[in-house]
């Protein structure tokens, strides 16, 4: 199975470079989320370990061949900041291709001072936040441990005080939390992120996506902030399509960007 994937057209990166440093048979996540495009996590885990190591990642890098993107982005079929070498890999990736890093996170590990400190090296930071209260948590983004929004809150309020990238916060609505905007848009203004990123299932998955007047309505909760804005916003944006090899390159049962 390929570590690098890509590039995909991404509605917040444009052309994405995929990294999975996580890489397994099925999702391998801390979340188990009821609108996720690769359908059920089958190996849950909240512990970090290596599944890639730095050598192979090395490896397909030095045989990629050349490649229009403008980010390489850790994502794939786990949670990134599973991988306990990220942090290096993230290094590899930016010393090799000589573009930004993005990561995009559920949030869940960034308690951990490890993560934090990985996450770091990126210079953009997607981080996920849904809920506002546990028991949303639990029936939205199904974490397969014991966590609380007052833990992700926390992980993301010390990750900010320590990252100098661009931080964007994304919030996937669906019609079981979409009457939670205002409490999510109190939360996201205690950590004045640069961007964020309002989002609905869009991708094939079994939930039904909200529409953009839904979109709109909601954003208005977030007035105020940097910068703020819908995925069919974004999508309303031209990207230029992939040619022939980025689109022969690019691995199908993988997380889009």
């Amino acid at each position: 199975m390929s570590i690098i994937y890509g590039p995909v057209p991404s509605w917040r990166l444009k052309r994405s470079l995929g990294i999975d440093m996580v890489c397994t048979k099925g999702k391998t996540c801390s979340f188990d989320c009821v609108y996720c495009q690769l359908g059920d996590t089958l190996n849950k885990e909240a512990c970090r370990s290596e599944f890639v190591t730095i050598d192979s990642l090395q490896k397909e890098l030095e045989l990629l061949p050349p490649v229009e993107a403008d980010y390489a982005t850790f994502s794939g079929v786990g949670e990134p900041t599973l991988a306990a070498n990220l942090g290096k890999a993230i290094e590899t990736v930016r010393s090799s291709l000589q573009i930004p890093v993005a990561v995009l996170t559920n949030s869940s590990l960034l308690y951990d001072k490890s993560v934090r400190g990985d996450l770091a090296g990126a210079d953009t930071v997607v981080a996920k936040l849904d809920a506002a209260d546990d028991d949303m948590l639990r029936r939205l983004n199904r974490p397969v441990f014991s966590l609380s929004v007052h833990q992700i809150i926390d992980g993301l309020k010390a990750f900010r005080y320590i990252f100098s990238g661009k931080l964007a916060i994304q919030i996937m609505f669906i019609q079981i939390n979409r009457e939670k905007a205002a409490e999510l848009a109190s939360l996201v203004k205690e950590l004045a992120p640069d961007e964020i990123q309002i989002n609905t299932p869009l991708r094939p998955c079994a939930i039904k996506p909200l529409d953009p007047a839904d979109l709109s309505q909601i954003s208005s909760h977030f007035s105020g902030l940097k910068s703020v804005i819908t995925v069919y916003e974004a999508e309303k944006r031209a990207v230029a399509p992939l040619d022939r090899q980025q689109t022969e390159r690019r691995r199908p049962e993988a997380k889009q960007t």
